[in-house]
């Protein structure tokens, strides 16, 4: 038996006696409509058995109203909490979000950027992958697609970046260590394919400068910017026959590794090695020992993504002004003693 022909938004005008027009506003929710007029329309849309496709519809306009949030690692909480901050405007507003996880898979983000190009998205928030090459995007500019970074930015982009002070965040904790009488440091996870990695190494390494550090004792360890990469980090410094005694680590979660590593040798965090992280997810404060961390507002800075974004399909721009988060450190048990007067962390 042969299937049933799809119906069209000629077959409901036909049934309710309408022009094709104002089928199509109805199905828009238009209220130009008369309610009664609306209501004939869509029992006609029952009677004749049609689906509306609001993909193939937003294809057909400037824009949608779905905005796609690509994100590297939904596995760490930081990205997670940034994540919540994006939905929690774009929901305010009447936004459907869509967030997709690469897995700092470039291959993967393209697919995900493709598809969503595809769906007709009216914007992209995306904080790319690790191997994300700086023409990745440059289709997505060329069509006129409002992109913003979250966190990581590209070299020599012009896409607006809301990102936190890398290198103010990554001194203040070096600072801190030295001033706890530190003076064989390490700097633990991340790589050179990163920008954000070369912001912060770039503040731990302007703090030994300028407090006196010699250049043999900042001791770089690239990694996973992951528990994992911690463990490994940690383990390779043991290691060394005269092992740094204090790391800041590329993030908390590559700091919640550094301290499992430690605990696996005998060793206590903050007592007999210290260690800083950089974000300050929830989790930092609860940890065991809590641990000292570069405060990023998280939620906030995924708020200021998502109405900059707002603003810039307000605008039919794809301009906008980057945004550098304030930072500051949180000091709690990780660091440990003051090495040159044995008094506690608070001192």
């Amino acid at each position: 038996m042969a299937s049933r022909p799809k119906a069209t938004i000629l077959d409901i005008a036909r049934e309710a006696g309408v022009s094709k027009s104002t089928v199509s506003l109805v199905l828009q929710g238009s209220g130009l409509i008369r309610p009664e007029t609306a209501v004939k329309v869509r029992k006609a849309i029952e009677d004749v058995g049609y689906v509306y496709n609001r993909g193939a519809a937003n294809l057909r306009k400037a824009h949608s109203n779905v905005i796609g949030m690509v994100i590297n690692d939904l596995t760490n909480p930081f990205f997670a909490e940034l994540a919540v901050g994006m939905e929690r405007v774009f929901q305010s507003a009447g936004i459907v979000p869509f967030i997709a996880n690469t897995a700092e898979n470039p291959v993967r983000q393209e697919e995900v950027l493709k598809s969503l190009m595809e769906q007709g998205v009216a914007g992209l928030i995306v904080s790319p992958a690790r191997g994300t090459t700086p023409g990745a995007f440059r289709r997505l500019e060329m069509a006129g697609l409002p992109v913003v970074f979250a966190m990581r930015r590209l070299p020599e982009s012009r896409i607006p970046v809301i990102a936190p002070d890398n290198h103010r965040g990554a001194f203040l904790a070096t600072q801190h260590l030295i001033g706890k009488g530190h003076r064989r440091l390490a700097f633990f996870g991340g790589s050179s394919d990163l920008v954000v990695y070369h912001e912060r190494l770039g503040g731990f390494r302007e703090a030994c400068e300028t407090l006196g550090i010699a250049a043999g004792d900042r001791l770089i360890f690239e990694g996973e910017t992951s528990r994992k990469g911690g463990i490994a980090c940690m383990e390779t410094a043991l290691a060394m026959a005269a092992p740094p005694t204090a790391a800041l680590c590329f993030n908390d979660a590559v700091a919640f590794g550094a301290m499992l590593a430690l605990r696996k040798r005998g060793l206590e965090p903050g007592a007999d090695f210290a260690v800083v992280g950089f974000d300050d997810v929830a989790e930092a404060e609860h940890y065991m020992p809590a641990l000292t961390s570069v405060a990023v507002d998280s939620a906030g800075l995924g708020e200021r993504a998502a109405h900059v974004m707002l603003k810039m399909i307000q605008s039919r721009t794809t301009r906008a002004e980057d945004h550098i988060g304030a930072v500051n450190l949180v000091v709690r048990d990780s660091c440990g003693p003051d090495l040159r007067t044995g008094m506690g962390d608070a001192a």
